[in-house]
This record gives C-alpha cells, sequence and structure tokens, in this order.
C-alpha cells in the first residue's frame, strides 16, 4: 500500500494537496479494500449493523434555478409540473409510518409557491400527527429568518448538497445567479441553528478534478455536517450536460469510505444514483461505510415527474412499498433494516 493510503488510515486529517495525491491512487485494489474495511468498521462501531430508512417526499418539482445539471431546472419546458397538496404530503407520512419509516423527507426544487407560512404549517401538522418522527427538509437556499422559523416549527434535518467546494467549478455547474459562497453561508446557518445538517456532492460531474475532490473533503472536514450525500453525477437528455459521460460507480465507492474515515460518525446514504447506476449499488454502498437509504413515498403518479437525471430509479416497484424487499437483501450483506429515527451519533 501506498505511503499516503496507510496514513490517512492512522490520521485522516489531510489537507487539499493531500487528498488530491491520496485520490491519484484510487484504483489500487489494496488501498479500496482496506478503506472498505475500515469505513466498514467505524461504520458498526458507532451504528452497529444497523441501515435506517428515510421515507423521500417530493413534494414539488417547480423551481425557480436554473442548475445546468439538474432535470428540473427552471428552463426545462419538458417537465410536466406538479405540487403536492397538503393533505397529500400528509398522506404519503401516514402510509410511510404504517410501513415502518421514521424519518420523513420533504424534498423538492427551490418553489416560491411554497411560502415560509405554508411550509410552517406543514411542517407542524405531520410533527403533530408523528411526534416521534424526524422531519427533513430539502428545499434549497433560504434566508436564516426562514431555517429558524421551520426548526421552531419541529423540523430536525436539513439537507442542502453543497455539489462543489470549488469556486471555478461551482461556476461551471450553476448560473451566475447562484454561489458557493451562498450556499457555504446557508449551511453554516443551518449548523448553528441546532440541525442535523447534511451536504454533498456528485462525483464525475463535468469539469471535476481530483482537486475539486479534494476541497470538497476539507470542505466537509470543515463543516463537520451531520449527514453527507454522495453520488454518482447521471447526465439528463434535456440539460446542456446530456452528453457527459456519468460518474465511476467504483469512485464513489470508494469516496464513501474515505467520508466514513473521515467523519466516522457520519450518516452516510447508499444514494438512489448509486442504485439507478449499478443494480447491487446500493448494498455495495452500505458495505463501503453507508448506513441509510431513502425509498421514495411520493405519489406513484408523480414519480416519474421528478427526475433530476435520466433512469432514475424508485419510479416504480424500486420504492417504498418494497421496504421488505429491500429488507431482505440488505440482510444479505449482513445488516438489516430497523424502524427508527436513526440520528446522528453525537
Amino acid at each position: 500500500m501506498r505511503e499516503i493510503a496507510s496514513r490517512f488510515l492512522e490520521n485522516p486529517d489531510f489537507t487539499k494537496e493531500e487528498f488530491e495525491e491520496l485520490l491519484k491512487g484510487w484504483e489500487n485494489r489494496e488501498e479500496r479494500a482496506a478503506f472498505r474495511e475500515k469505513a466498514a468498521f467505524l461504520r458498526e462501531k458507532y451504528y452497529g449493523k444497523k441501515v435506517f430508512t428515510r421515507g423521500l417526499i417530493e413534494f414539488t418539482n417547480y423551481c425557480k434555478n436554473n442548475c445546468y445539471y439538474c432535470g428540473i431546472q427552471r428552463e426545462n419546458r419538458n417537465v410536466e409540473r406538479y405540487r403536492l397538496t397538503k393533505e397529500e404530503i400528509l398522506e404519503c407520512c401516514r402510509e410511510g409510518y404504517r410501513l415502518g419509516f421514521r424519518t420523513f423527507v420533504l424534498q423538492g426544487g427551490e418553489d416560491p409557491w411554497f411560502t415560509d407560512d405554508r411550509m410552517v404549517d406543514i411542517i407542524s401538522a405531520i410533527k403533530e400527527d408523528h411526534p416521534d418522527c424526524a422531519l427533513t427538509l430539502s428545499i434549497g437556499e433560504k434566508s436564516y429568518e426562514s431555517y429558524k422559523r421551520f426548526r421552531e416549527a419541529g423540523a430536525d434535518r436539513y439537507l442542502l448538497r453543497h455539489e462543489t467546494a470549488d469556486e471555478e467549478h461551482y461556476r461551471n455547474l450553476h448560473p451566475s445567479s447562484m454561489s458557493l459562497s451562498r450556499r457555504k453561508e446557508c449551511l453554516f446557518a443551518l449548523k448553528e441553528l441546532g440541525y442535523q445538517t447534511g451536504a454533498g456532492f456528485m462525483v464525475g460531474s463535468p469539469g471535476q478534478t481530483f482537486a475539486c475532490i479534494g476541497e470538497d473533503l476539507v470542505f466537509l472536514k470543515e463543516l463537520q455536517p451531520e449527514m453527507v450525500g454522495i453520488g454518482p453525477f447521471i447526465p439528463h437528455h434535456d440539460t446542456v450536460f446530456a452528453k457527459e459521460k456519468a460518474g465511476s460507480v467504483e469512485l464513489t465507492l470508494y469516496l464513501l469510505s474515505v467520508v466514513r474515515i473521515l467523519l466516522p460518525k457520519v450518516l452516510l446514504p447508499a444514494t438512489t444514483a448509486l442504485g439507478t447506476m449499478d443494480t447491487q449499488g446500493r448494498e455495495k454502498g452500505l458495505l463501503s461505510g453507508a448506513n441509510v437509504v431513502m425509498p421514495n413515498l411520493s405519489p406513484l403518479r408523480n414519480r416519474k415527474q421528478y427526475e433530476l437525471y435520466d433512469h432514475k430509479i424508485c419510479t416504480g416497484e424500486e420504492a417504498a412499498e418494497s421496504r421488505s424487499e429491500l429488507g431482505k437483501r440488505v440482510e444479505k450483506i449482513g445488516m438489516y433494516l430497523v424502524e427508527e429515527r436513526g440520528d446522528a451519533a453525537i
């Protein structure tokens, strides 16, 4: 094994340059196996063999932003837009609770129709119906005051993937109306307000280099998020990146192990994108250090409409209704699904 890989296993407090050097050897089988073993050891140390489930409710595919990689970007005229009503969202939660979910994730585009008042009303209603459950929001960049209101209404967690911590790469993926500094400001505000906070990035997004990923890892070390979402980039046919190559499943798995070693107590999903690119992707993600899966609780009629990238799974049988089947697949790799909130180990 290379000397830098051995050093990382002993002390992962690396600089950007050290991470960049480390990543250059990611295809080394011995290193990948050693990282996977260490990641699995750390995951089991803090969480045992538990896999936490999150019921994903994609409640709106309207978005004011025009992120170049995203299938529901504002300027995509081919998207059939929808919004779930408050009652539809509550029904998704009731069905999810019946199926054994104890965390719900409200995810949507940055939709101005869902004002702070409307969101507070929905959050309060969910928490009133399910006081023993955790509620995660994933609705983009908001003001400090908005985040504060949502927190006071009962929201427990917030997912806001930073996408890339490299300034030039960020500009390559987003319009000039958006900024990396604003995204980071939001993440630190969420931490300050006491949310269990999630960041993350795509692997293999257009223009990404090992230096970019080095920046991501340094930023995660600085932020100390409770959750990190990492998945391979998958192009969408209605974006400017339609013909770009998808990210590597193997590099994603390697980085899941790296993040687990860097942040041992983190909640780490085996993402839908992994399962989209590899039929065994989620199992491989769990074996690489992940401990969370996020099946879809959205109404069946809307799942295909929330298409961030092409060929996304969880639009039919691969959804929340197949939780028992997912449980069997997880058990085959020596882990098990649990009916728990699944908070971060602190």
